[in-house]
C-alpha cells in the first residue's frame, strides 16, 4: 500500500523562496524527501529545477551591521544588531547605539551589554537583539580591517597577515586590505581557500553534481565531470580562487602574490567574517 505524504503549504512556500522553482516542482521534491527542505533543494538542483539558489537566505528581521577597529588596527569587531523595522534601522540614535556596542566588545570581549540593550528598547519602542558578533585580534604583524556596505545591511571583517614589522603602515598594503574587504562584500566567498570548505559541504556538492551527470557514463568520466564542476564551485566560493572584482583577469590569489612581490613580503589572508542582516546562521 502506498503512503501519501501531506506537504504543508508553508514548506512549499519556503522552498520556493529558497530556490525560485515552480510550485509543482517544489511539491514533488518535498514529497520525495518527506518534507526535508535541504534534501528537497538537492533534488531540485539535480533535476535543474532550482534555477536560483539564494545565497544567505534572509529571515524576516531588520537591523544593521556595525564595526569597530581599535587604534593600531590590531583588534576589530563586527556585530549584527536587529530591530523590528527599517525605519528604526535608519535612525541615527539606533546606529550610534550599534557603533557603541561594537566599540565596547572590541575593548572588552565579555562586556555586559544588557543594560544598554534595555535602554535603547525603552528609547525607541522596538525590540532590539544583539544577535551575533565576531572579534578578531592580530597577534603579530598585519592588521584587521572592516567594511560596512551602504545602508549597513552587509559588513565584512578581515585579518591580513604580513611577515615584516611596519608593513601594516604601508599605503599600498592598506589599499590591498580595503580591496579585499570589498571583494568579500561583493563576491560572497564562504572560505579563504579550498582547504577551509567544510567536508560535509564538499560531499554534498559532489553528490549534487553526480546526480546531474547523464546516465551511462564510465565511472572515470563521471569523476572528471564532477571534478570540473567542483573547480567552478571553488572559483565562486573560495576567496583566493575568485576573480578579483576590480580586474577579473586576476584571481585574488594572484593579486596577493603580486602585492607580496612588490612589497617584498609574504602576505596572507588569515580569516574573514561576512555578515548580512537576517542571514540564517549555520549550525
Amino acid at each position: 500500500m502506498s503512503t501519501t505524504v501531506v506537504i504543508d503549504a508553508q514548506l512549499v512556500k519556503t522552498l520556493r523562496e529558497k530556490t525560485n522553482a515552480g510550485l509543482m516542482e517544489c511539491k514533488r521534491a518535498l514529497a520525495e524527501t518527506n518534507g526535508d527542505i535541504e534534501a528537497a533543494i538537492d533534488v531540485l538542483r539535480k533535476k535543474g529545477g532550482a534555477n536560483a539558489i539564494k545565497k544567505g537566505d534572509r529571515e524576516a528581521k531588520d537591523g544593521v551591521i556595525a564595526q569597530a577597529i581599535l587604534s593600531g588596527a590590531k583588534v576589530g569587531v563586527l556585530v549584527e544588531i536587529n530591530c523590528e523595522t527599517d525605519f528604526v534601522a535608519k535612525n541615527d540614535g539606533f546606529k550610534a547605539f550599534c557603533d557603541e556596542v561594537a566599540r565596547k566588545i572590541a575593548e572588552q570581549p565579555d562586556a555586559d551589554l544588557e543594560a544598554d540593550r534595555v535602554a535603547i528598547v525603552q528609547k525607541i519602542g522596538e525590540n532590539v537583539r544583539i544577535r551575533r558578533h565576531q572579534r578578531t585580534e592580530v597577534k603579530d604583524n598585519g592588521l584587521v580591517a572592516a567594511y560596512i556596505h551602504t545602508g549597513g545591511k552587509v559588513g565584512v571583517l578581515v585579518e591580513v597577515g604580513a611577515d615584516k614589522d611596519g608593513t601594516a603602515q604601508n599605503d599600498d598594503f592598506k589599499q590591498l586590505v580595503r580591496d579585499i574587504t570589498l571583494q568579500i562584500a561583493a563576491a560572497y566567498p564562504i572560505s579563504v581557500d579550498r582547504s577551509a570548505v567544510p567536508a560535509a559541504l564538499v560531499e554534498r556538492e559532489r553528490e549534487v553534481y553526480r546526480g546531474q551527470v547523464p546516465p551511462g557514463k564510465p565511472a572515470n568520466i563521471v569523476e572528471k565531470i564532477i571534478d570540473g564542476k567542483m573547480d567552478k564551485f571553488y572559483s565562486q566560493s573560495c576567496l583566493l580562487d575568485q576573480a578579483f572584482i576590480k580586474n577579473p583577469d586576476l584571481t585574488v590569489r594572484q593579486l596577493l602574490e603580486e602585492k607580496s612581490k612588490a612589497l617584498g613580503e609574504n602576505l596572507s589572508i588569515r580569516s574573514f567574517t561576512r555578515y548580512m542582516v537576517g542571514q540564517e546562521i549555520s549550525a
